[in-house]
């Protein structure tokens, strides 16, 4: 076994991430009057995460080879980019941070003409507005820069 195994790493991690969850859920209420209660799903996503990470550190242990490392920039820029339209969420908004997110992806990381970035961004923003502002009038994160 590599000691430096990212599946092994990962898996370990992940089985942590799920262990909290599980704990996290155990105290929350798991069947209501109406169905499901707000533990019932953590405490299932917590099981399937622990579940497949346990999977992956055996899997990794099994086969044990070399780390290739290749990807991970990409993976880490894609994670960086989620994590600042996330805390840019406050200020700009949703639709604002989650077109400037596609836009990112889209042009940067698949490489694509700026033109079909800001058509994807624009159109999938759009989307968004429709199905949860629109229709369904689940209110987004608005903009909050110049408010007071």
């Amino acid at each position: 076994m590599k000691a430096n195994n990212v599946d092994l790493w990962s898996g370990l991690v992940l089985g942590g991430l799920g262990v909290f969850i599980i704990t996290q859920a155990w105290g929350w209420e798991y069947l209501g009057n109406d169905g499901p209660g707000p533990g019932f799903f953590p405490l299932w996503y917590g099981v399937a995460i622990v579940g497949l990470s346990v999977a992956l550190v055996f899997a990794s242990v099994r086969t044990a080879q070399a780390v290739d490392w290749s990807g991970a920039g990409r993976a880490i820029a894609a994670w960086g980019a989620f994590a600042l339209a996330a805390a840019a969420m406050k200020w700009f908004g949703f639709l604002v941070c989650f077109a400037a997110l596609t836009f990112y992806i889209v042009a940067v990381m698949y490489r694509r003409p700026l033109v079909v970035a800001a058509l994807v961004a624009a159109g999938t923003a759009a989307g968004f507005y429709l199905v949860f502002q629109f229709a369904l009038d689940v209110k987004l994160p608005p903009w909050t820069l110049f408010r007071a």
